[in-house]
């Protein structure tokens, strides 16, 4: 859930971390069940459609929740977590020794994936988007169109300018929510050349799931 943001943060890093600062770290990971964001991470994977053989990308993957998700469930697949956080990544790393589960954690950020042309089967993405501001949006989701195969997807869940709750609150800096209200993540994917872009459903915590395909 961290990932690169072009405006000054005040933390002195070119990312949002986790938390919103370094030393909340510890408090990611309990704050996050106890807001239910696990529901959140098991309904993204499930619409994803994971197969054996699938490469799968997290981007903004945090301390790697949903990563470690997906390479409990589906261990046919190859699974990948970036994130612009290299403490964020030591959790993430340290979590998947413990469990014995084999992805791979690489330090980048969304807009310049560091994977060739058509190589990942699914993308996806857990309350990360709403901290871009629109131009990286754009390229973020332009790269996402480059790295997916042909027949690849996107699977993203986050905030529409509708919701003011308390994750939204905590987790948000600029650009403002309203930036991603009704279609306007649907119309982004579109731009950046997706296909079949569109709402899966909403879910608990004023989130919405986006789908598309490469």
């Amino acid at each position: 859930m961290t990932e690169q943001v072009p405006q000054h943060t005040g933390h002195g890093h070119g990312y949002l971390p986790a938390m919103g600062h370094d030393r909340l770290l510890p408090f990611y990971d309990p704050f996050t069940r106890l807001l239910g964001v696990r529901s959140l991470h098991r309904t993204l994977a499930d619409q994803a459609d994971i197969a054996p053989g699938h490469r799968v990308l997290e981007i903004g993957c945090g301390t790697g929740n949903l990563a470690l998700l997906v390479a409990r469930r589906y261990r046919g697949a190859t699974v990948v977590g970036l994130d612009p956080d290299p403490l964020a990544l030591g959790r993430a790393r340290r979590k998947a020794t413990r469990d014995s589960l084999p992805v791979q954690w690489d330090l980048g950020s969304a807009g310049d994936l560091p994977y060739p042309d058509a190589s990942v089967d699914r993308v996806l993405s857990a309350l990360m988007f709403h901290h871009l501001d629109r131009a990286e949006k754009h390229r973020a989701l332009s790269e996402i169109k480059r790295v997916l195969r042909p027949g690849g997807t996107l699977h993203l869940v986050d905030f529409g300018g509708h919701h003011r709750g308390l994750l939204a609150r905590l987790t948000h800096r600029d650009p403002p929510l309203e930036d991603d209200a009704g279609d306007r993540i649907p119309a982004r994917m579109r731009e950046a050349g997706l296909t079949d872009a569109g709402e899966l459903g909403r879910g608990r915590l004023g989130v919405t799931f986006y789908r598309a395909t490469g």
